[in-house]
């Protein structure tokens, strides 16, 4: 069963091996009038921030929840100018009407739902958006790579149970499912395709950070780039759902 605290095990290869957000998903953002200078941010799940960095550099007070102790480490050396809370997002303290937008970066799907949400409903202020998105490493839209026919040969060797919920592609699901209580209604839904080149070691760090893989299908998976040629093309996907408060 995937481990959130094997990202914490990992927070230095977590810091240098996971990609950014693509510029696309901070420029949607921005034409939505969410980055805005001096409005209050909460960035649940930060991890060593990379969504935490661009608020606070687009002007934001920024506060950050994450539970990990070394990857709350990182964060505050990172963003130095963040308020860092190191807690869950479940027993995270939060006051009334105090932030006017809620990000969550490939986090939400650690979170248990029925008490996060209330929670955040009433963190924010009338107005106040919460915005959902995640980085999706295999982009199925575009036809599989010799890369990708090698990764899905290794995962078909496992014998797990698949993770509940909606899958990390379920985009629409996920929408319905932040909205099911009725304390949020989806204003944006939008999706960002993208690409980056790897190497062997930049594959082996990356998949080491991914909670469902060991370190041999890591390893596994950087020697199907040395096969093949060295360098390999990654089709990634990063999904954004954008909800209003209600209410």
């Amino acid at each position: 069963m995937p481990d959130p605290m094997h990202f914490d095990r990992h927070a230095d290869l977590y810091d240098r091996a996971r990609p950014p957000y693509p510029d696309a998903l901070w420029q949607r953002l921005t034409s939505l009038g969410l980055l805005a200078a001096e409005h209050r941010a909460l960035d649940l799940g930060a991890g060593t921030g990379q969504a935490t960095e661009r608020l606070v550099e687009a002007g934001m007070r920024v506060t950050a929840v994450e539970p990990g102790a070394a990857l709350a480490v990182r964060l505050r050396e990172r963003v130095p100018s963040a308020r860092v809370l190191q807690t869950s997002a479940e027993e995270a303290e939060l006051a009334p009407g105090s932030f006017d937008l809620v990000t969550v970066a490939t986090a939400i799907h650690w979170f248990d739902l029925d008490a996060v949400l209330p929670k955040l409903h009433a963190a924010l202020a009338p107005g106040g958006r919460l915005a959902v998105w995640r980085n999706v490493y295999g982009d199925t839209s575009v036809p599989p790579t010799p890369f990708r026919r090698r990764l899905e040969a290794i995962v078909a060797q496992r014998d797990a149970p698949p993770r509940p919920g909606p899958g990390e592609l379920e985009t629409a699901r996920w929408a319905r499912l932040l909205e099911a209580d009725g304390l949020f209604a989806t204003t944006e839904v939008a999706e960002f395709h993208w690409r980056i080149d790897l190497d062997a070691d930049a594959v082996r760090g990356l998949f080491t950070t991914f909670s469902d893989w060991s370190a041999d299908e890591a390893e596994e998976a950087a020697r199907a780039v040395r096969d093949l040629g060295g360098t390999v093309t990654e089709h990634y996907l990063t999904p954004l759902i954008v909800l209003a408060r209600v209410g």
